[in-house]
């Protein structure tokens, strides 16, 4: 089962990894907070997790306005993960860009 999906690249996620070393990622939305924790630590062993905050994210729908008419759809909902990280422990998403 793979637990992480993606990082979350956002405003609101870069201001609190680069303040307070916290990072958030779309995660499979039947993990735990412990299953969560030991992917992070096995993709990035070099970190320790402080602790797991989750949040499940509802779906939306959304509404297009086009030549064709109105587009009538959804954003399905998802699980998000917001891991904070022990003092000095840094995650390097973009490597040496």
């Amino acid at each position: 089962m793979s637990v992480l999906i993606k990082p979350i690249i956002s405003e609101k996620s870069e201001l609190l990894s680069n303040g307070l070393t916290k990072y958030s990622f779309v995660v499979d939305k039947k993990a735990n907070k412990l299953q969560i924790k030991d992917a992070v630590q096995k993709m990035f062993p070099d970190v320790k997790v402080a602790s797991v905050n989750t949040l499940v994210m509802p779906s939306k729908s959304k509404v297009r306005n086009t030549r064709a008419g109105v587009q009538r759809g959804s954003v399905s909902s998802f699980k998000k993960a917001v891991i904070t990280l022990e003092d000095g422990a840094e995650i390097d998403f973009f490597g040496d860009l």
